[in-house]
């Protein structure tokens, strides 16, 4: 079969509890919201989701779940925002709570593109860009940016701060012309222009950086088209959100603020399904600037929570995001006003090769055995103003799972002057462009399951014993982590360190308990001193494995709401009380990511950089579990990989 978008098989959503809502779920919880406690027009709808059923009732009759929307909405007219549930059945509103005194809901989607429009309407904006010589404002990008907080009183407003670039020509890239020194804050309420930040006047840089195809010349002819094909069919199975592949079953699901989820993983082993992870997503992540300029120390934005970055996710296109057979999942969220839109193929799922599983080459009797190893793919891609960010699970036949984040995109850049090289960037061209330094870090929460509720974890460092007899023993020790605040940990590859989720009540067969291990790959912290408002915003970054106790309403490491902020919030609160987390419903969550070094290589767009972390079975299984793997095919006549048939 060539390359082809296959037919869906996605049956109509609503039929598991776990299943995003429709747009019909959408449109009936904003009518009921509409016509009870927000009729006032200023409404705004910042989300509507599915409320998840509790676990509980997930492990009951899934019949008697009713189905419920949750929504979070603000009125513009007061600044006040809320949280209702709907209950979808009985079109009825089951809770109205209002926010707490200074939460601020994520921006939504219009938001942006009112900011850009209502700043160039300001004479006061018109003047400042003049000022820079900017007096074509269709060539001018007003660029939002979430406020964050550095401990100015906002007086309650709802704030944007807008950088400013312009383009030379309609085609031209707004990141090699930014107007530094000027910023305009915007409040997103009453929509206007709050203040103008100038920071004195730095030359617009007018060297171009583009690298669309009519303006970097003919595309090469050597690279020869790759296609990936599977001739008998593809090996995965949807009904619905649900699918099975391999020895792996799981449900899909997607919000506005995570993006993918990945609801019930479980792995078949031999004539049992084994649960690992409950539930699975990326929940947080910041982007902190480490330049300490005017404009550039200001940023540090909460992708997720502060923008939803589930809603700006893209239509994913076959043979340029995705390649093979693919299943594509729509993503459904609402607008400001409550209206339903579809994003169209948000989340695409194909099979890749990876190489080979196992191998060994038997020397004395001449025979060797190969079995090659493949992996499920279930991704989405999201734009976030200069950078895309693509999230990628990755299922192996071994159980395996990986987790990878690909960046790429346009710098995010800034302004100095012509012949000046910043100590805080890397200067791109002689013209005065530079890009600051900065970090990407991400938080993915982990409700596991492993073989059940019940599951601790170990802390696992390698040690090499004073008294060696060898000079080179070495050996490994587990320190349970029997309290929460024991389990606020570090990476210390010097130990060669990980982490084992157990469950005590499940052995193997060499009587240990059963488990999965995390190895910390990329595993970052915040370049920042306990006391920038940046570590108290986002005190998830501070350490790279937490673990907590489930609690269903603490879903999100930076808290609920992190926009505009005072810090505080999330896993430092969460850990607080030091609950016990030996033999509990635990949640992991690990913090990673890439410390962003710029490079000239990554201008003017930026190839893809992949950071991430792996979960292997480490005692799972009692062995390999894919010795039953089928032999590769035929690769020439007369041979089978240099197996003897």
């Amino acid at each position: 079969m060539s390359i082809q978008e296959i037919d869906r098989t996605v049956a109509a959503p609503g039929t598991h509890p776990l299943d995003p809502l429709s747009r019909d779920e959408i449109s009936k919880a904003v009518s009921v919201l509409k016509s009870t406690q927000a009729q006032a027009d200023s409404f705004r709808f910042v989300q509507v989701e599915l409320k998840e059923p509790s676990k509980k009732a997930l492990r009951g009759d899934l019949s008697q779940i009713r189905r419920e929307a949750s929504a979070v909405l603000i009125d513009r007219s007061t600044g006040y925002g809320y949280e209702a549930t709907v209950d979808l059945e009985n079109e009825s509103l089951e809770r109205w709570v209002e926010l707490p005194s200074g939460a601020q809901p994520p921006i939504m989607l219009d938001e942006f593109e009112e900011c850009e429009v209502n700043c160039k309407r300001d004479p006061r904006v018109v003047e400042a860009l003049a000022s820079r010589g900017l007096t074509n404002l269709d060539l001018v990008c007003i660029e939002p940016w979430s406020a964050g907080y550095f401990g100015k009183d906002d007086q309650g407003r709802r704030l944007m701060r807008a950088l400013v670039f312009t383009r030379l020509d309609p085609d031209d890239s707004p990141y090699a012309h930014p107007a530094e020194g000027l910023i305009i804050i915007y409040d997103l309420n009453n929509g206007e222009v709050v203040e103008i930040e100038d920071n004195g006047l730095i030359p617009v840089p007018q060297q171009t950086g583009n690298y669309l195809p009519q303006q970097v010349g003919p595309a090469r002819t050597d690279i020869k088209p790759l296609e990936i094909t599977s001739p008998q069919g593809r090996s995965f199975r949807v009904d619905g959100q649900h699918v099975t592949w391999g020895d792996w079953s799981f449900r899909v699901g997607f919000t506005p603020r995570e993006g993918l989820v990945l609801h019930q993983l479980m792995f078949r082993d031999g004539n049992r399904d084994r649960s690992v992870i409950n539930r699975a997503s990326l929940v947080e992540m910041v982007v902190p600037y480490g330049d300490p300029s005017p404009v550039q120390h200001k940023k540090n934005a909460f992708d997720a929570g502060e923008y939803n970055i589930g809603a700006l996710a893209n239509s994913l296109a076959l043979g340029c995001d995705c390649l093979g057979e693919i299943q594509y999942f729509d993503g459904i969220v609402s607008d400001s006003h409550g209206n339903p839109m579809t994003i169209k193929n948000a989340v695409c799922m194909h099979e890749e090769d990876d190489s080979i599983m196992w191998k060994h080459y038997d020397y004395r009797q001449d025979t060797a055995e190969v079995r090659r190893s493949r992996k499920l793919i279930i991704s989405f891609i999201a734009t976030v103003a200069n950078y895309e960010y693509g999230f990628y699970w990755h299922l192996y036949l071994d159980g395996t799972i990986e987790f990878l984040v690909k960046a790429t995109g346009i710098l995010s850049t800034a302004g100095q002057q012509p012949g000046t090289k910043s100590l805080y960037g890397q200067t791109l061209n002689n013209d005065g462009l530079y890009a600051p330094i900065h970090q990407h870090i991400f938080n993915v929460r982990m409700d596991f399951e492993l073989d059940g509720t019940k599951n601790a974890v170990y802390e696992v460092d390698t040690e090499v014993p004073g008294t060696n007899p060898t000079q080179s023993c070495f050996y490994t020790v587990d320190r349970l982590l029997e309290r929460e605040q024991d389990a606020a940990r570090l990476a210390d590859a010097g130990k060669h360190r990980f982490w084992k989720i157990v469950n005590h009540d499940r052995r193997n067969i060499v009587d240990e308990p059963v488990a999965y291990r995390l190895q910390p790959t990329d595993a970052i912290t915040l370049s920042a001193t306990p006391d920038s408002w940046v570590a108290k915003r986002a005190g998830f970054a501070t350490n790279n494995f937490w673990v907590t106790a489930y609690d269903e309403a603490e879903r999100f490491p930076a808290g609920e709401y992190p926009n505009q902020s005072r810090g505080g919030d999330g896993l430092p609160a969460y850990i607080a009380g030091n609950r016990n987390i030996v033999d509990e419903d635990i949640v992991v969550w690990y913090t990673f990511g890439m410390h962003h070094v710029v490079r000239l290589e990554d201008w003017p767009v930026m190839p893809r950089q992949h950071v991430g972390f792996i979960l292997q079975p480490h005692g799972f299984f009692d062995q390999n579990p894919t010795l039953n793997l089928p032999r590769p095919e035929r690769q020439a006549e007369g041979s089978h990989c240099g197996c003897e048939d």
